[in-house]
């Protein structure tokens, strides 16, 4: 598989920082099962998204949970609600795996 080689430069420009999941509440508007999720991004505020992660997570579950996020695209309208933020994870065939952090960092810590 060929993969496009980026600069430093490129990739200094995507924000992917930490966050905790303050909140999650049903998405029953969504065309597949989804969440409506709102995390502390620390120094960048308290930002929402809408994440398809239903099939492998209860909404117990992801409350506290620290998270990766992308904070700088545009927001993004799904339905009736406006999506802040990139929720990352990696497909499977069972669903959405989310990226986690490997130990508590500081809300608001950027990727490096």
């Amino acid at each position: 598989m060929s993969v496009e080689e980026i600069s430093w430069a490129d990739f200094e420009k995507v924000l992917i920082v930490a966050g905790t999941i303050v909140r999650v509440e049903p998405f029953p508007e969504a065309r597949k099962p989804a969440w409506k999720v709102w995390a502390d991004f620390g120094p960048y505020g308290e930002r929402k998204t809408s994440a398809q992660i239903a099939a492998l997570y209860a909404s117990e579950q992801l409350v506290g949970k620290q998270i990766v996020g992308v904070l700088n695209f545009p927001e993004k309208q799904i339905g009736p609600f406006r999506s802040q933020f990139l929720l990352t994870g990696f497909h499977t065939d069972a669903g959405v795996v989310v990226t986690t952090v490997e130990r508590p960092v500081p809300n608001g810590a950027r990727l490096a």
